[in-house]
């Protein structure tokens, strides 16, 4: 049984107990909002970690990507990678593999992953298919809903799958001309397919199918948006509302189940259109708890693009968004390094604790009013001790000044030193 069927039957699952707990909500009203699906606790079945509530009255969450690539698949960077990543406060991991035996990889880092843990499916069979020097075209429809069950058994708790990708989205695409066409992997892999053998989407066609797979494991369903604007030029255009309201019909079908749902969002929007797509995405998918990347809200930022995403992030994130999925300086350019996965994670930390403030309609969080106080003192063990990078900020300050009560930013003109 899924945690929205045992909400339904008023059942309080540890689950649901462990995220009133951490988000200081009363235990009856997750469970009102888990009925209603307005909130979603990714937890396959078969594993037992660090529970996390996405959705209305949550704290704003974030996930990392991590993963392999053909030209770079080792192991022990990406698990490293993901450690750091959750050390420096991600709330989920997604395995982005394409590079190594997929299927160890994947093992491997549930093994070590601490928080909800999700994949996109499609990429392990295409992955498999490359390697035996086969097509796209090539995949069996079975084979991609087998390796969904595989995955669910292995202990995958979220899943993207491109099931807004229809026949009919894809014609709305082909008149509608864009700048920078599909960027979604994902997406473009099904669209390959589905041109090939003119048929539609197995993820769509066979939804129930899918369902079916998501119910038995309790895999929380991302409804992934093949079709995301990659630019600002194709931003909010009619391919991406067409699926947009596609995925509001599948939501719809996930809820009558008992199935876990979740929405993707754009990845390219200028800044004054965020809130509008999130009031949008809320409006048409029933309240689902809207999963977003980025948004980025300029093109030509390649190199701080976890800066730009951490922009849109906090906008899009104070107008409703529930989990954010990180950027790191690394997007649009490379594979991140290590030192990228903690950028990209602090970065949109940052973007989730301000947009907290702003939906909960708070001045500080208790963290911010230690540091404050401790500033006051200056008691500067206490300042970097509860910064978001400690040893970066102890660094910092020891290679400056150390044991002195200014900073060399000020010196003996510090305002608060005079002020006393």
């Amino acid at each position: 049984m899924t945690q929205w069927i045992k909400a339904k039957e008023n059942q309080c699952t540890e689950q649901m107990v462990y995220v009133a707990e951490k988000e200081n909500i009363n235990i009856k009203e997750l469970i009102s909002l888990l009925k209603k699906g307005e909130v979603v606790i990714p937890a396959n079945n078969r594993r037992k970690f660090d529970y996390k509530g996405i959705g209305s009255g949550m704290s704003v969450k974030i996930n990392a990507n991590i993963g392999t690539s053909e030209q770079c698949n080792s192991l022990g960077k990406e698990i490293n990678k993901m450690k750091s990543a959750i050390e420096f406060g991600a709330d989920a991991i997604m395995d982005l593999s394409t590079g190594g035996d997929l299927n160890q990889i994947r093992k491997e880092l549930l093994s070590e992953c601490t928080v909800p843990f999700g994949t996109v499916p499609i990429y392990a069979i295409i992955t498999e298919l490359f390697a035996a020097d086969k097509e796209v075209h090539q995949m069996d429809a079975n084979q991609l809903f087998d390796e969904i069950e595989n995955q669910a058994i292995q202990g995958v708790d979220f899943m993207t799958v491109h099931c807004g990708l229809t026949q009919e989205n894809l014609g709305i695409l082909k008149r509608n001309p864009r700048t920078l066409g599909m960027v979604s992997r994902g997406g473009s892999l099904l669209k390959n397919w589905m041109a090939y053998h003119k048929k539609e989407n197995p993820l769509y066609a066979e939804f129930d199918r899918l369902l079916t797979i998501a119910k038995k494991y309790d895999i929380t369903l991302s409804l992934g948006d093949a079709l995301r604007p990659g630019c600002l030029a194709d931003a909010s255009d009619k391919a991406q509302i067409a699926e947009l309201s596609t995925l509001g019909e599948l939501v719809k079908r996930c809820k009558k189940e008992g199935v876990q749902v979740m929405v993707e969002g754009p990845g390219h929007i200028p800044y004054h259109e965020i809130e509008m797509n999130i009031k949008l995405q809320k409006s048409l998918c029933d309240n689902a708890p809207f999963y977003v990347l980025g948004p980025l809200t300029i093109d030509n930022a390649a190199g701080y693009d976890h800066i730009v995403g951490a922009i849109g992030a906090t906008a899009a994130a104070s107008a409703g968004a529930d989990f954010l999925c990180y950027l790191t300086p690394a997007e649009h350019l490379c594979l991140p390094t290590l030192d990228d996965v903690k950028q990209g994670v602090i970065a949109f930390k940052i973007a989730a604790k301000s947009a907290d403030l702003a939906r909960q309609k708070k001045k500080y969080h208790n963290e911010d009013l230690v540091v404050s106080k401790a500033r006051a003192e200056f008691d500067w063990k206490t300042v970097c001790e509860n910064c978001l990078d400690p040893e970066l900020a102890f660094k910092r300050k020891e290679e400056t000044s150390p044991n002195q009560e200014e900073c060399t930013m000020c010196g003996k003109l510090c305002a608060i030193k005079v002020s006393k």
